[in-house]
């Protein structure tokens, strides 16, 4: 079964090698050397793009070529790595040179969820009788382009360089070049 491309290539490919520049080299640790063969990281990559666009769950893009587990124990050492991070940066400083941030308006949402498990963030929540909750925060441009935002604690990753000149007194998102394809 062929799977259908969640974005064609066109757009794909030089996201993917910003991907590919980005990823640290992966070592075989294994004593024997005897172990099944790593999946290529760009079958992982376009699996969870698929995740992203198509909004399903790993379990059902997955392939016999390419599991679930795969799928998130990846996603998991790329994040650790820093990866999605930098190349984050990358994207929202590449759109902000070719379309541009509209940042004349910035819209800042929040939500608070439950957190019955508790853990690190979670608190005591304000709005559900005191039982464990989590406040999880976003910052959009006036078209909806996440600019930064995080979880609970977490101040936003939202770089500034100085007065945004559509409003003085408040601070603009930091621009530097695209960096340029491997």
């Amino acid at each position: 079964m062929r799977s259908v491309p969640a974005i064609p290539s066109f757009i794909l490919d030089p996201i993917w090698q910003q991907v590919q520049a980005l990823l640290p080299p992966h070592h075989d640790h294994h004593p024997l050397g005897c172990h099944r063969p790593r999946i290529d990281d760009r079958l992982v990559f376009d699996k969870l793009v698929q995740v992203v666009v198509f909004g399903v769950g790993y379990r059902l893009i997955a392939e016999p070529g390419c599991s679930a587990t795969t799928l998130r124990r990846r996603r998991d050492q790329w994040i650790t790595a820093g990866v999605m991070d930098r190349l984050e940066r990358i994207v929202r400083t590449c759109y902000d040179q070719m379309i541009g941030l509209q940042l004349a308006d910035i819209a800042v949402d929040g939500c608070i969820t439950k957190a019955p498990c508790g853990g690190q963030a979670a608190g005591r929540s304000p709005v559900d009788r005191g039982k464990l909750g989590t406040k999880r925060s976003l910052v959009v441009d006036a078209v909806g382009i996440p600019l930064g935002g995080g979880g609970p604690g977490q101040r936003s990753r939202l770089p500034t360089a100085g007065p945004d000149p559509g409003h003085p007194g408040q601070d603009r998102p930091t621009s530097q070049p695209c960096p340029p394809p491997p």
